[in-house]
């Protein structure tokens, strides 16, 4: 059996379809025994977003999956998931139909591409499952006999993971995303086999119509802020010449014809948004470069008049802008007082996409752009959007907490030297402790399940039945005596009058630091302490 491109789809779906019966699974295979673990949602969302592509041949099939993942990838399991299937494309390009060995090929490939995708390979991990899985299946003589070595060497190495890695052994689970990338296979193998997944949305179909408000724009209106375009370019090889073809000529044009330019090539495929007042000549101008995979053209008089977002489309173009990552209402507020643009919401159980990223950076609209991702596993997905964002230096400042984040922007000078001024921020961060208190939902090594935990980084310092009588002993912990300043970040689950308590008895207890309680309403988190 040789690979076309429908099989090579239904395989894709039908890797999606495995893994939304199992993503709750996933999510709970969690080091941390809080209800924070959002792996199996963030591979499904990346799957299920390469899902949503008509099948062309075999390698344009391959190619549109791979940019469909890398729009919608999310986490650090989503950004290393796009990846495994953006080598697989690479290793399908221009082929038809690929035999076993192509799709070899193919996977020793996204190997390649995995392990390049991130700047520290950790082995234990999803990478780990992957490579032997891939070695493994290596000399096998059909495509089916490849699915099943591979599956089976992975099944031996996502067992061995604890013993790669401490902190699974410590938690007595395998790791999340080798488990994830699994059951992506074993659906790929199912559906290989011709068992039918489960459906997933066709690109082209929709539950219902678009919503329109008539009103919003009559036979008396004004066309004000044109039409929001975007489009999927593949370039034509009888049209350019790909090899020595400059993208930058594209660019340099669409430039001319709008603003709010987000552009960027991967291999033949280029991603255009752009906001302009005449987009038939848009469509038309590009054309001489290539055909459409994807068009979307809206009225954004209507966005402007459902959605109220003025300043997305009056704000002009300044030198800096901020993006940061939060989630809860205080925490929104309180990021944006300290000069944020653009707060994408965001934060553990739920990362943001590339795309998300995109759109803010689209709408900060500044010369150079700081990025604060506040969580570890957004942090691969920020770098990803600002190696794809044309239009400003996006400079990610790798912020793994919310107090990490807050007391950068603390720091922020808008009159350093751009070198310096990151500099600043990135001493500024790694100044910062930041502890956490959350309630336990299983039993782990000291606490009990329905006991409230305090922990920094990966280490649990405390357990105690009562979450006050938490929150004091992580502050003794993190000897928050000798700290000059403590910030207490309360949670949505957190009354007002508890954290006015703790506020009264922190101050107590570290009479040379300054306490400052501000009400996040953060989700997970009980009470966030920051440190500095």
């Amino acid at each position: 059996m040789n690979l076309n491109a429908d099989l090579y789809l239904n395989l894709i779906r039908g890797g999606a379809a495995s893994l939304a019966a199992q993503r709750q699974t996933i999510n709970d295979l969690n080091v941390f025994p809080i209800p924070d673990g959002d792996t199996g949602d963030n591979m499904y969302m990346t799957i299920e977003a390469g899902c949503q592509v008509r099948p062309g041949t075999l390698s344009e099939t391959a190619d549109a999956v791979s940019q469909g993942m890398l729009m919608g990838a999310r986490g650090n399991s989503g950004v290393i998931l796009s990846r495994i299937f953006a080598g697989i494309s690479k290793g399908l390009k221009g082929l038809q139909e690929a035999d076993r060995d192509a799709f070899a090929g193919a996977m020793q490939a996204a190997v390649q591409e995995a392990y390049h995708a991130v700047s520290q390979p950790v082995e234990g991990t999803i990478l780990t499952v992957l490579r032997e899985g891939v070695a493994a299946a290596d000399g096998a003589d059909t495509l089916e006999s490849y699915f099943d070595r591979m599956i089976d060497a992975m099944q031996v190495s996502l067992e061995h993971t604890p013993d790669l890695l401490d902190v699974l052994k410590k938690a007595g689970v395998v790791d999340s995303g080798g488990a994830g990338l699994l059951c992506i296979v074993e659906g790929m193998r199912d559906a290989l086999h011709g068992k039918t997944p489960v459906e997933v949305a066709d690109a082209g179909e929709h539950s219902s119509a678009p919503k329109v408000d008539f009103d919003a724009f009559t036979e008396n209106s004004v066309l004000e802020f044109g039409y929001c375009t975007e489009f999927l370019l593949r370039l034509q090889r009888c049209k350019v010449d790909l090899d020595s073809f400059d993208e930058s000529v594209i660019k340099d044009w669409l430039q001319e014809q709008g603003d709010s330019l987000v552009f960027f090539r991967d291999g033949s495929i280029v991603k255009v948004h752009v906001h302009t007042k005449d987009p038939g000549a848009v469509l038309s101008k590009c054309r001489e470069w290539g055909e459409f995979l994807t068009i979307k053209v809206e009225n954004m008089t209507l966005q402007h008049h459902e959605n109220h977002m003025d300043e997305r489309f009056k704000r002009a173009r300044k030198k800096l802008g901020i993006v940061s990552v939060a989630v809860g209402k205080g925490l929104t507020e309180a990021f944006k007082e300290m000069g944020v643009d653009e707060v994408i919401e965001g934060g553990q159980t739920m990362n943001p996409s590339v795309e998300r990223f995109l759109e803010a950076f689209n709408e900060v609209n500044a010369d150079t752009i700081f990025v604060f991702p506040n969580n570890s596993n957004i942090i691969l997905t920020a770098n990803q959007a600002a190696g794809m964002c044309a239009d400003s230096k996006i400079v990610v400042i790798p912020t793994k907490t919310l107090g990490e984040g807050y007391f950068a922007l603390a720091n922020l000078d808008p009159e350093q030297p751009l070198e310096e001024l990151t500099e600043t921020l990135q001493a500024a961060a790694a100044s910062v402790t930041t502890g956490s208190v959350s309630c336990a939902i299983r039993d782990a090594a000291g606490a009990k399940c329905g006991q409230y935990i305090g922990f920094s980084g990966k280490d649990i310092l405390v357990a105690e039945d009562g979450r006050e009588d938490a929150v004091l002993a992580l502050a003794d912990k993190l000897q928050a005596s000798q700290a000059d300043i403590l910030i207490l970040f309360s949670g949505e689950e957190a009354p007002a009058e508890e954290a006015e308590t703790l506020k009264t008895k922190l101050e107590k207890a570290c009479p040379m630091t300054e306490v400052i309680l501000i009400a996040g309403g953060q989700p997970v988190y009980d009470y966030i302490l920051v440190l500095c």
